[in-house]
């Protein structure tokens, strides 16, 4: 067993055990099987806990990115029309499936929707570097997480590994420990 453990996120390695009897007889006779197998899964309900807060994170970055994508295709196009005195014509969301019309004079100026029911006003320029900050976060942000998800899953198939091998090592001894008294395994 390794004695140095990686943290990845601040998620804590699962060490794969490589001999069980040598694991369980450093544990002393203060830990039964059943102790262990207790850690084991505890262990493993952690991780699933962390599991189901990553998806979470990730599902709101995946929602995110559109919208931000969206934002930006908006302010590109208004930037485009900024040294024209034609009004931009277009429509905007009211509610779900319910648009409605609008004529907009030039600007150089944008209000953007932050959340929290926080809205700002920038000028174009500053609202697009704003958003692109923004993109490129969430995007690295969904990339780490991925990775972050791939770290947790081996996580979970060395604990598991760890809990089957536990329980296969406590059936050995069991049957060797009835064949040692007499009785039948």
């Amino acid at each position: 067993m390794a004695s140095e453990t990686k943290s990845h996120l601040g998620i804590p390695e699962a060490v794969f055990m490589e001999d069980v009897d040598a694991y369980m007889k450093s544990k002393g006779s203060g830990e039964t099987t059943e102790s262990v197998l207790k850690h084991l899964d505890e262990q493993h309900q952690k991780y699933k806990y962390l599991e189901m807060n990553l998806l979470q994170k990730k599902l709101r970055l995946k929602n995110q990115v559109p919208d931000i994508k969206q934002s930006l295709d908006i302010i590109r196009h208004m930037q485009k029309k900024m040294d024209s005195t034609e009004p931009l014509k277009t429509h905007f969301l009211l509610l779900d499936n319910l648009y409605a019309r609008a004529t907009i004079a030039p600007t150089d100026r944008v209000c953007l929707w932050l959340g929290a029911n926080v809205m700002l006003e920038y000028e174009v320029s500053e609202a697009r570097s704003l958003l692109e900050r923004n993109l490129d976060t969430a995007t690295r942000n969904m990339e780490q997480l991925g990775t972050d998800l791939d770290f947790l899953r081996d996580q979970f198939t060395t604990t598991e590994v760890n809990m089957a091998r536990v329980y296969n090592w406590d059936v050995k001894r069991r049957q060797a420990e009835s064949k040692q008294s007499g009785g039948t395994a």
